[in-house]
């Protein structure tokens, strides 16, 4: 299934049915009145969080959504019948925006969520509403409200644990491979990986959820490359796993890009819980391990170790801090982690 985290809907809600002029006539009753029913209520424009879905291609063929109007009123006090909902199926973890991109209609985080986005109108009165002592015999009714239009963005922010972040070929896709029963594309060129990937790993007697995003360059903010339309999927990870390349010429200057790149983002990718860790350790030897690590720590790394995701050497151990990290941080939420600053390269 391809894989599809924006989308742009317009959507209509129903608009009510108009109300009936209509007088009782019937034999032998000679003083009948008005009988004009009111006119039935448009129909709304619901989005609801569902299981099952991880995209939002569905919403790449079909972009229109109309609820059905309310049925006119009929005489003999008959209401007519209201317009059919229409219920957009979304995966958890997507974001409303509305038309101009920025302001959030609606975040549905859970399954069974749901938000009304465009009410349907009001079907209008019928003539018998307008009876009164000195109007008995009124010839007038009202039209049903119109309904609602709207232009809305879909934006689906994948709701993981921990989320992998490097530049391309950082060994990401490995790691995810390594660590769960996700089967990324692995290759050895860069950008291999083109859309997210999820993976859960077994962690002694619990699980994660990881993310695994297309690497980052420098200037992806700005929109080089292709991570930069992915980094909203890692916003809601409690923390990041920071993988820089072990056979990199200069691991400190690919270390301060990622990180730049996430200030630059915003979103908080900064102040989340971060492990950094030297990839592709069974490339090396234990003395081209040891200088990369003192360089990550002289670049304001914190805490750097070494991991191949090829071997497993340091998964598990990885892991386990990952997940000691982010239940620290859903505890203590308020707390903070230190501000990443960069360090003087001369």
């Amino acid at each position: 299934m391809k894989f599809l985290d924006l989308a742009r809907v317009e959507i209509r809600s129903g608009a009510g049915g108009p109300g009936c002029v209509s007088f009782r006539r019937e034999k032998f009753i000679e003083f009948g009145g008005p009988n004009g029913g009111d006119g039935g209520r448009g129909g709304d424009v619901w989005a609801e969080a569902v299981p099952g879905l991880n995209t939002l291609v569905d919403y790449r063929y079909r972009q229109h959504f109309r609820a059905r109007n309310g049925e006119h009123g009929m005489g003999q006090q008959r209401t007519g019948a209201d317009g059919d909902d229409v219920v957009l199926k979304v995966p958890v973890g997507t974001e409303i925006l509305d038309d101009d991109g920025e302001t959030v209609v609606a975040d549905l985080t859970e399954i069974g969520q749901r938000v009304l986005l465009a009410r349907g109108g009001n079907g209008g009165w019928g003539n018998l509403h307008f009876k009164s002592s000195t109007n008995q015999a009124p010839r007038r009714a009202n039209p049903g409200q119109p309904g609602v239009e709207r232009t809305l963005w879909l934006r689906l922010k994948l709701i993981a644990d921990a989320g992998l972040v490097g530049l391309p070929n950082a060994g990401k896709s490995t790691f995810l491979a390594a660590v769960s029963n996700a089967r990324p594309k692995i290759a050895d060129y860069p950008f291999t990986t083109l859309s997210p990937n999820l993976g859960v790993a077994a962690v002694d007697d619990g699980e994660l959820v990881v993310a695994d995003i297309p690497g980052l360059i420098e200037g992806a903010h700005e929109g080089r490359g292709v991570g930069d339309r992915f980094l909203g999927h890692i916003e809601r990870c409690g923390a990041l796993l920071h993988l820089v390349d072990g056979t990199s010429e200069d691991v400190a200057a690919d270390y301060r890009v990622i990180l730049g790149e996430l200030d630059a983002y915003g979103a908080g990718l900064l102040d989340k819980p971060r492990l950094v860790r030297l990839n592709k350790a069974d490339a090396l030897t234990e003395e081209a391990v040891a200088e990369k690590l003192a360089a990550l720590r002289a670049a304001g790394a914190p805490d750097p170790q070494a991991l191949s995701g090829a071997t497993g050497a340091g998964v598990r151990e990885t892991l386990r801090a990952l997940r000691a990290a982010i239940a620290e941080a859903r505890a203590e939420p308020a707390a903070a982690p230190e501000r990443w600053t960069p360090v003087d390269e001369q």
